[in-house]
Formats: C-alpha cells, structure tokens, sequence
C-alpha cells in the first residue's frame, strides 16, 4: 500500500497508540484522500464507529471543504474540526494525499490535541520520507 513496509506501517501504528490513543484520544485513523484506511486504533472500545465508511466520508468532506478553500482565494484549508457536544473530529494532513484523524471528547483539549497531532504528523512524514507512493 503506497509503497510502505510493514515495518513502516508497525511505526505508524505504534505512533498512533503511543502518542495519541494513550493520551485520551477515542480513535486515530490514518486514510488517503480516496477514503482507504492505511492505519486505526480505537481506545478500548469507546468508539463504536464503522471505520471504512467513517473514512470515506471524511475523505470526501476534506476534498469538499479544500474545494470551498480554493472559492475564497486559499490554496487549500490543512485542518479541519468538527465540534460535537461529546464527540469532536480534527482532521489534519499528513501529505497531499493522507490524512490523520482523530475523535476525541471532551476530556482533550484542542490545543492539546492540535500540538500532539503536529508532532505526530511529524514523525510519520520522516517514516515516509524515504518511501515513494
């Protein structure tokens, strides 16, 4: 899958539990912008989502809302969140093509959050730095 190696795809699992599931966050899901999972973890059971139409959905409101970014003269919106009144979305880009997201409640704050997922996003792009997709 995008030219990545089980090795790479076991560091990007490990980064989603280790930095983000052990903070709180109910799921962090990596996808591509056509809506596949590339990586999931959900913090035991709190999240009862179907994760593949979840992620086909937030690929394709990512791609509407870069859409309505270009309308108002941005190249593109690189962050996006949804607040709930239990349940909130942060979708963030990784790269031109994969997106993070995570669900969290209230509980995270979103500047918290916001500074964990950065540093996450971080991390995973020097794991595909040396990965053609």
């Amino acid at each position: 899958m995008y030219g990545i190696s089980q090795e790479q795809l076991d560091e990007i699992d490990s980064l989603l539990i280790n930095e983000l599931i052990a903070i709180g966050v109910h799921s962090a899901i990596v996808v591509d912008v056509a809506g596949n999972v590339i990586a999931e973890h959900e913090n035991g059971g709190q999240s009862t989502i179907d994760v593949h139409s979840f992620a086909a959905l937030a690929a394709g409101n990512f791609a509407a809302v870069d859409a309505m970014a270009q309308l108002v003269g941005e190249q593109e919106f690189s962050l996006h969140f949804h607040k709930g009144e239990t349940e909130s979305i942060n979708f963030s880009k990784i790269n031109d093509d994969i997106l993070l997201i995570t669900i969290f409640g209230n509980e995270i704050t979103l500047g918290f959050l916001r500074l964990k997922t950065a540093e996450v996003i971080e991390k995973i792009t020097a794991i595909w730095s040396t990965t053609e997709y």
